[in-house]
């Protein structure tokens, strides 16, 4: 979490000789911690993917793809977070009706969940006689939401299909964040609608891509309702976030009998080479670790039609596609069923050429319409967006207000609250956070860059070689005289300019005799990177911690734990009393570490989150990916594992909500009864750790 920049700056500007020279172990880019942890996180998701494709490869029979339809359909909707229990009026409300060339289109607004408000349009054929097949049409990322990719919507309706498109979260009139004075996103733009939701989920063990999954689901059962439509024959299409939501929704609601995902299908292993993980409701947590991939959704479908179209230059890599095509293929060909999934390749890049919406087009008319009709495409004149808006303002949130992901998640929240016993926690910790690592093991090894001498001490450059390969960097500030001296780890995110200079807290702990270990923790990057500063922070880097089963939490309170290791290997260090102090983020990985490590002697956070139920309980949060671990408020928060650690001291040092603003002490006691000492810290006041 991004902290103390003005103020730690000052240290720097004192004259350190640290601060006059260039602090960084790994300056190269693609050789820095995060590259490091990054490709560690991708070897462990190919292992995972390995153990599924011999699993996939080993299937012979029939009866062994039906089993393996049915563990996939659980573990699918399990990652998810499961679908709401029940189906509860979808009280729609006719808006408005346009009359075109060869179609019409309705504006309607349907709830897919009490007082959960979906704005959607309805395409109508104007010639033939209903009932007609019907094609639900989930979108992609366009920030108009339904507006996008109208054509394709259009040339369906001409073609004797009711279509129906929708606005999803985060999009077009259903903005989550919605600034009614600026009249936009609060977050940014959609992805971030997408992903800063997400966050909201994953504390609970959820993903965002439920409440998308049930708006199409809900979408049907409007289609459904409709007397012009043909409930046996319907379809689903959509592009790139729709073509996700198409492959979702076709594996789960079995009333789909066709479908045609453009622009999304690949494979995890081409992800994890090029892209890494995508948005948020793109990547559940757990989900390679579980042993799937995204051949899984159209194995789930099969025998029943299907079709994969992809672009010639699409980000999506077009070889993993060829590689979900051709498992996919050989599942259906255990079913008899071989001639009924496909592969459609459009020129251009991501998209639906006009190629490709009529490869689209002859998929549906050959298996939801009798194999009737031209597939070739007219030409499409499209309305001006305030045409097809169905609300008066052109946002829910403002014209109908009602609920969000954050309010519907903030009563699952509620009701998923657990706690587990004292003797349980730490093993609850270990399963939900991914840690491995347990005190005690051999001592890392160090390399020491750099050494600069101070009066009192001399301060050393290092990088520590753990898990992975990959390696956490910092600076050990050693006192003079032979010891063995008091011990102290500092794990803070900061460059280490700020954190080993003159002027620091590891300055002032190593003139009163502490041997001081400043540590950046593992992908924690040695300056700061732009990109990372965004509301959402390093969604990619956790998200590649999530997949297999693994948190950045947990890595790095695993970095904690190794970093004791070696401070009591050495013979100038008292193992008794060690303290371990976070900051920031840092804070809620030494917590982590030291409920399971009772070598930590003493616990200071400082200026990190309080707790991190105020991810649920408050509708903004900044970089929260960084200090979630998923499903962790199911079973524990912050103050449980203060409460794990007693009797061991837990000084609370200027605590703060997750915007990083402070919250003071009486704040503190009424949110939580965790046994801390709680300090609001001034600039110049040392750190509290006594002796």
């Amino acid at each position: 979490m991004r902290l103390f920049g003005l103020a730690s700056m000052v240290a720097v500007l004192m004259g350190s000789a640290a601060a006059q020279e260039s602090w960084v172990v790994f300056p190269n880019q693609g050789e820095t911690t995060r590259d490091q942890l990054k490709q560690y996180l991708v070897k462990e998701g190919k292992k995972h993917l390995q153990e599924r494709k011999r699993a996939v490869s080993a299937l012979r029979t029939p009866a062994e793809a039906a089993e393996r339809q049915k563990l996939v359909r659980e573990k699918i909707l399990r990652l998810m977070g499961g679908l709401p229990a029940e189906k509860t009026p979808l009280k729609t409300r006719h808006v408005g009706m346009e009359e075109r060339d060869g179609y019409r289109y309705e504006k309607i607004i349907y709830e897919s969940l009490p007082g959960f408000y979906v704005p959607a349009n309805v395409y109508l054929p104007t010639k033939g006689q209903g009932p007609f097949p019907a094609i639900l049409m989930p979108v992609g990322h366009s920030p108009e939401g339904k507006e996008g990719e109208r054509t394709t919507a259009i040339g369906l309706a001409r073609k004797g299909f009711v279509v129906l498109k929708y606005d999803p979260i985060g999009q077009g009139e259903r903005l989550q964040y919605y600034d009614p004075d600026l009249r936009t996103s609060k977050v940014g733009g959609t992805t971030q609608e997408h992903s800063h939701a997400n966050g909201h989920a994953v504390l609970i063990g959820q993903n965002v891509a439920r409440y998308r999954v049930w708006d199409g689901i809900r979408g049907i059962d409007y289609l459904l309702s409709r007397p012009d439509v043909d409930g046996k024959r319907i379809g689903v299409t959509g592009c790139s976030g729709g073509g996700t939501l198409t492959t979702y929704i076709a594996a789960i609601d079995t009333r789909v009998q066709a479908a045609a995902p453009a622009c999304y299908i690949t494979s995890w292993e081409q992800l994890l080479d090029k892209l890494g993980p995508q948005d948020g409701e793109q990547s559940f947590a757990h989900f390679l670790s579980e042993g799937l991939d995204i051949a899984d959704y159209i194995e789930l479908f099969a025998p029943k039609p299907y079709l994969i179209a992809s672009t010639i230059g699409d980000f999506f890599p077009l070889e993993g596609a060829r590689q979900s095509y051709e498992e996919a293929r050989a599942f259906y060909k255990l079913l008899g069923a071989e001639g009924n999934v496909g592969w459609f390749i459009g020129p251009g890049p991501h998209g639906v050429p006009r190629e490709s919406r009529e490869a689209v087009y002859s998929f549906f008319q050959k298996y939801l319409n009798n194999g009737q009709g031209d597939p070739r495409e007219e030409n499409v004149v499209l309305d001006p967006l305030e045409k097809i808006l169905c609300t008066t303002t052109g946002q829910v949130s403002d014209s109908l207000g009602g609920e969000t992901v954050f309010t519907l998640n903030r009563k699952l929240a509620a009701a998923a609250r657990g706690k587990v016993t004292a003797a349980a926690l730490p093993g609850e910790v270990r399963r939900l956070a991914g840690i491995a690592v347990k005190p005690g093991g051999a001592a890392p090894e160090v390399t020491v860059h750099k050494t600069v001498r101070r009066e009192g001490y001399r301060a050393e450059l290092i990088s520590m070689m753990l898990e992975g390969g990959a390696a956490g960097v910092g600076a050990l500030l050693i006192p003079d005289g032979n010891g063995p001296h008091p011990a102290a780890l500092l794990v803070d995110a900061r460059p280490k300019e700020v954190t080993a200079a003159v002027g620091s807290d590891a300055d002032a702990l190593a003139r009163e005799g502490y041997l001081v270990l400043v540590l950046q923790p593992r992908g924690t990057p040695e300056r700061p990177v732009a990109s990372y500063q965004h509301i959402v922070g390093d969604f990619d880097l956790a998200y590649s911690a999530f997949i297999v089963s693994k948190s950045l939490p947990g890595i790095r309170a695993e970095d904690v734990i190794r970093a004791v290791d070696y401070l009591v290997s050495r013979r100038d260090v008292k193992r008794e009393g060690l303290v371990a102090a976070g900051y920031g983020a840092g804070g809620v990985y030494v917590l982590h570490a030291a409920a399971l490590d009772n070598r930590i002697g003493k616990v200071i956070t400082h200026q990190s989150p309080a707790v991190l139920r105020l991810g649920v309980e408050r509708p903004i949060h900044r970089h929260v990916f960084e200090v979630a671990v998923p499903g962790m408020l199911t079973k524990y928060d912050l103050d449980d594992l203060i409460r794990a650690i007693a009797p061991r001291p837990v000084t609370v040092v200027n605590p703060v909500d997750l915007l990083e603003r402070p919250i003071h002490v009486s704040q503190y006691k009424q949110m939580v009864t965790a046994p801390a000492q709680v300090v609001l810290r001034g600039r110049r006041d040392p750190l509290p750790v006594g002796r």
